[in-house]
């Protein structure tokens, strides 16, 4: 009776030290865990028809809405952001950065945003859109399959996704994921 008491008394430590060695080895495993397999790789980008950001410029023009025809034919990156998104402020120096390489253009879908907020993120952080769809319900980002922002997408001229990052954009998976991409991209076309 003492031995089945015992081992009913050390049943939970048993259970933890069994969870604690699942979790550590995931930890210490090395994999990216913001490398999240999307099944929307290899397939053609849902449909794009998002309103523009009201208010937001161009060149000194109303910007764009991101629809079909803003990617179609264009190496492009879909970058999923918001103004209250933290990660998406401290990524915003590389997608303008990227925005600046003449191999391929940069967009972005503003989810479940105020307009306010997101014209003075850009007003105060810069622009790297070359157009900027509204999604804010999120029914664009779900057809998308996206996780959580910031998230984006790289996009073929033909329509078809490329390659996915879900979380900001960093040297290592740029180096290590994103340029690669483009590179494969480009060398295929």
């Amino acid at each position: 009776m003492a031995k089945g008491r015992i081992a009913l008394a050390l049943l939970p430590l048993t259970v933890f030290a069994c969870l604690a060695a699942i979790f550590w080895s995931q930890l210490d495993s090395g994999r990216d865990i913001s490398e999240i397999p999307s099944a929307l790789i290899g397939t053609k980008a849902p449909s794009l028809a998002l309103p523009p950001l009201e208010g937001a410029t161009l060149k000194d023009a109303p910007m764009p809405a991101l629809t079909d025809a803003a990617i179609k034919g264009k190496l492009t990156l879909v970058n999923v952001w918001a103004s209250w998104c933290v990660p998406c402020r401290a990524e915003n120096p590389i997608i303008l950065a990227l925005a600046k390489d003449p191999r391929l253009q940069v967009v972005g879908i503003n989810y479940k945003d105020q307009t306010d907020n997101a014209l003075r993120f850009l007003q105060e952080l810069g622009n790297p859109f070359s157009a900027v769809g509204v999604d804010p319900r999120g029914r664009a980002a779900i057809d998308w399959g996206v996780y959580g922002i910031p998230e984006s997408y790289l996009v073929a001229p033909d329509g078809t996704i490329l390659y996915k990052r879900v979380g900001p954009f960093d040297d290592r998976s740029l180096s290590e994921g994103l340029m690669p991409a483009i590179e494969k991209a480009l060398a295929g076309s």
